[in-house]
């Protein structure tokens, strides 16, 4: 076949060749070349006309002319076409060789419109995927794509799957547990704090409990891996149609959201493609119970988290665990999981519990078969006081709470820690500190005016025996041993003798009796310091001590080789806050020596433990130590000891405060058979009253005080739980910035041998009941006489030894029971029940005590002495 040859002349126009089919006698066709150029033209393509037909390319118009040629050559008949088909054909053809010059493009000019494009090849017998149906894929590349979609999808989840991690910490929430604070036993309760959960080993949960969860939250629990397809299907279903999220189905996952941290709960595809694989993951690693055991544990059901705590909350009983659980009961919980906000007896709470008693019965028909016919709703507690701080307790759990939070265990870790906080409080001493101040101000018939303080500290180790603060925290929060400062007055001359013996003074020394010397002092008031009583022109130190001599303690002071610093220094040793220490000093000077000092009652009954101790101080403290959940302690008490004073100082100091309950101002007061020793105060206009006193084994301070709710006209308005009414009924004109009433101390009309003394008396009576008597060392006869002013002529009868008459006829205060007012007529006091008093006390554990200004005391070492201030301040009168 000879090949064609091109000229330069461009191809006939459209028309002519028209023209040239109707000479022949044909029909002028639409096909073929003609169709061809004119498509391409009207796209304006070459790659569609000139090029294609140049290629010979079967898949554009060409492709039957392409073939004819083909078995034209191999000398094969061509497949039968229509006439018109092939009349076309050859005038195509025979227009091909016209020209010998290279192909030219097929594009138009601008007349005449476009042709239309060829139609698609036919297979033959008029087969064929002709129309829309060309544009669909054939079965095998359907699967083809199926499978290569599958597999990409399962290499995203293997991908997945190994770089997700099981996560190796438990969220805080799932593992928080509530504190308990006990009793100084380490076995009562006062208080349990915080999350509501206990944590218990399965071996410790009842078989009914976890039955009754697998079979209404997860029923294939002990066979599946993890994961529940239907459930996981239905829970992302549910996320992406934007339903109410439905739950992950499985045990596992359910412990995965909640135990683990990272996996929140968000309601997101990603956490939940994520939660499926540290569920799978996790059903690999560990065993069916482990992960039963951390799901009943971290669980909600309500008013408390784990079944332990579950189980406490709302059946009845003293001896309720989840070990104990019956059939009912652990059906009553697994029922509260789907929606732990239900009432306690709620009717959709009654019919879930119906519904996990039959599928237990349903899955083990051997052990629950006959449960749906006998089953009885459990009883429930109908409410759980959840106020820890209702009464006394909140007293104690705030104290306990402060002096933490000083060694950096803050409130918040308390109540998510799961600690168990051992107190040093004896409950029953509790209970009787609180009986001796009501008792006595009922006695009295005292009002809501008068305010009572009580704390009592063990000598030995600083352990807050007792204390009486209040009725209800809840109503009167002010812890008065603890927060209330108040003027220590004459029972803050124990000190000064303190100092003065330590000095190198002793007893035996003669002091002032009505004028100081020097006459005039820093701090005094016009006229000087004086007495209310005259005691003569020279007494010795026991004497004055007894009879609280004002001119006699400010004069020894001012004969210290510091003077005041030496006394201010040992009572900062002795536990007293430094700052106030100062302060008073620079404030009112020489009175500091006759106690216009502001102390707290537990200031006063660890600071008098140096006398009863040998001269050792220990900080004063109410926690004995923290143990965490695994039973490790954690804080261990921090009691330390220091010597502050000499030991035969505090044994001399001893004697002089034993004539104070023999012969002096508390005469007839004392513990009868049992030795004791204190010191009365009472400050200016009777405002404040004090009694400290102590035995070998335990240091007290009662102190009282008088407010009153004035309003602005004068009008004393009664208070309300103990606090002046801010707020006036029916009135908005009051407020925090303008209080309807304000407080005005006045004065008690008593001394500190009245009630305080009384109040005093009856609780060291209860205390000591059940613990043997021990005695005060012997007299030691420290220093020598430091006469301040010559002896007296005649010389004064010396104070006797041991068991003589301690004070002569020459008493100034004539009858010695003129300072009595109650119970006068016996030594021992009034009679009182008898009961178990648990005390225990040791002085062991003595451990270190950090830095720190919350709730402690004491420590650290003795100051630089410094001058006094120069600034005067009214006098006070020595007690009545």
């Amino acid at each position: 076949m000879a090949a064609p040859s091109f000229d330069d002349d461009p191809p006939p126009p459209r028309r002519a060749r028209a023209d040239y089919a109707r000479e022949r006698g044909e029909r002028p066709q639409r096909g073929g070349y003609e169709r061809r150029g004119d498509y391409a033209h009207a796209r304006g393509d070459e790659r569609r006309g000139d090029y294609a037909h140049a290629r010979g390319d079967e898949r554009r118009g060409d492709y039957a002319h392409a073939r004819g040629d083909f078995a034209q050559e191999r000398g094969d008949r061509p497949p039968a076409r229509s006439r018109a088909r092939h009349d076309t054909r050859a005038a195509s053809h025979e227009e091909t060789i016209v020209s010998d010059g290279p192909r030219r493009s097929r594009r138009r000019g601008s007349s005449g419109p476009p042709s239309e494009p060829p139609e698609p090849p036919v297979k033959r017998g008029g087969g064929g995927r002709g129309g829309w149906r060309r544009f669909l894929p054939s079965w095998k590349m359907v699967v083809a794509g199926v499978v290569v979609l599958a597999a990409g999808v399962f290499g995203m989840i293997m991908v997945a799957y190994a770089n997700t991690p099981v996560p190796d910490e438990a969220q805080a929430q799932a593992i928080a547990e509530q504190s308990t604070i006990y009793y100084r036993d380490g076995k009562r309760p006062i208080a349990t704090l915080g999350f509501k959960r206990e944590s218990v080993p399965i071996t410790e949960m009842a078989d009914t409990v976890k039955d009754a969860a697998i079979a209404i939250e997860n029923k294939t629990f002990w066979e599946d891996s993890g994961i529940s397809i239907t459930g996981m299907i239905r829970s992302l279903w549910s996320t992406v149609s934007g339903q109410q999220l439905q739950g992950a189905s499985t045990i596992t996952q359910q412990m995965a959201r909640n135990y683990y941290d990272g996996l929140s709960q968000e309601v997101s595809i990603k956490r939940k493609v994520m939660e499926i694989m540290v569920a799978v993951k996790l059903d690999e690693e560990l065993t069916k119970e482990q992960i039963l055991q951390n799901y009943l544990n971290t669980i909600n059901f309500g008013r408390a988290y784990g079944v332990e705590a579950a189980a406490k909350a709302y059946f009845p009983g003293k001896n309720v665990h989840a070990k104990n659980l019956t059939p009912e009961q652990g059906a009553y919980l697994a029922a509260r999981i789907q929606r732990p906000s239900w009432d306690h007896d709620a009717p959709a709470l009654k019919a879930r519990w119906k519904t996990v008693i039959q599928y237990m019965a349903e899955q083990w028909p051997e052990k629950y078969g006959n449960l749906p016919k006998t089953a009885k709703f459990p009883k429930t507690r109908a409410k759980v006081s959840d106020n820890e701080m209702g009464g006394l307790r909140g007293y104690m759990v705030e104290q306990v709470l402060k002096e933490l939070e000083g060694r950096g265990l803050t409130r918040d870790k308390v109540r998510s820690g799961g600690f168990k906080i051992i107190s040093t409080f004896d409950r029953k001493l509790m209970l009787h500190a609180k009986t001796a101040v009501k008792e006595t101000m009922k006695a009295y018939n005292m009002s809501t005016e008068f305010h009572a303080g009580l704390a009592a500290v063990n000598p030995k180790n600083g352990r807050v025996l007792a204390f009486y603060g209040g009725d209800d925290f809840v109503t009167d929060p002010w812890n008065e041993p603890f927060q209330s400062t108040k003027q220590a007055a004459s029972a803050f001359k124990p000190y000064v003798l303190a100092a003065w013996l330590q000095a190198g003074y002793s007893l035996k020394s003669y002091v002032p009796g009505n004028e100081t010397v020097p006459k005039e002092l820093p701090g005094q008031q016009v006229g000087g310091f004086r007495n209310s009583h005259n005691v003569g022109t020279a007494v010795d130190v026991i004497k004055a001590t007894a009879q609280s001599v004002n001119t006699a303690y400010v004069s020894m002071a001012y004969a210290l080789p510091n003077k005041l610093d030496d006394v201010k220094n040992l009572v900062k040793e002795a536990g007293f806050n430094e700052k106030r220490m100062d302060q008073d000093v620079e404030e009112h000077q020489y009175q500091f020596a006759i106690g216009s000092a502001l102390v707290t009652p537990v200031e006063q009954a660890a600071g008098y433990s140096i006398f009863a101790n040998g001269g050792k101080y220990t900080p004063y403290h109410v926690v004995q130590q923290v143990k965490d959940r695994d039973g490790k302690v954690v804080y261990p008490e921090m009691a330390p000891s220091k010597r502050v004073i000499d030991e035969d100082v505090a044994a001399d100091a001893t004697v002089a405060m034993q004539e104070v309950l023999k012969s002096g101002t508390a005469a007839g007061k004392g513990l009868g058979a049992r030795p004791a020793a204190g010191k009365t105060g009472t400050n200016n206009d009777e405002k404040e009253a004090w009694f400290v006193g102590y035995t070998p084994q335990i240091s007290t301070a009662v102190g009282f005080y008088r407010e009153q709710c004035v309003t602005k006209t004068g009008k004393v308005v009664p208070p309300e739980h103990s606090n002046c009414p801010i707020y006036r009924k029916g009135s908005k004109k009051y407020g925090p910035n303008n209080p309807y009433t304000r407080v005005k101390e006045v004065s008690l009309g008593f001394e500190g041998a009245g009630p305080p003394t009384i109040v005093w008396q009856k609780f060291m009576q209860l205390a000591h009941e059940g613990l043997p008597i021990e005695k005060f060392p012997e007299r030691a006869e420290v220093g020598t006489p430091e006469n301040i002013v010559p002896s007296p002529t005649p010389t004064p009868t010396p104070t006797p030894e041991a068991d003589d008459e301690p004070l002569d006829t020459g008493d100034p205060f004539g009858d010695q029971n003129q300072d009595c007012l109650v119970n006068c007529d016996v030594d021992e006091g009034p009679t009182l029940p008898e009961g178990d008093v648990d005390t225990g006390m040791d002085d062991s554990d003595q451990l270190g005590l950090p830095d720190s200004d919350v709730d402690t005391a004491g420590g650290g070492a003795v100051p630089h002495a410094r001058p006094s201030g120069a600034r005067p301040a009214p006098a006070r009168h020595e007690d009545q």
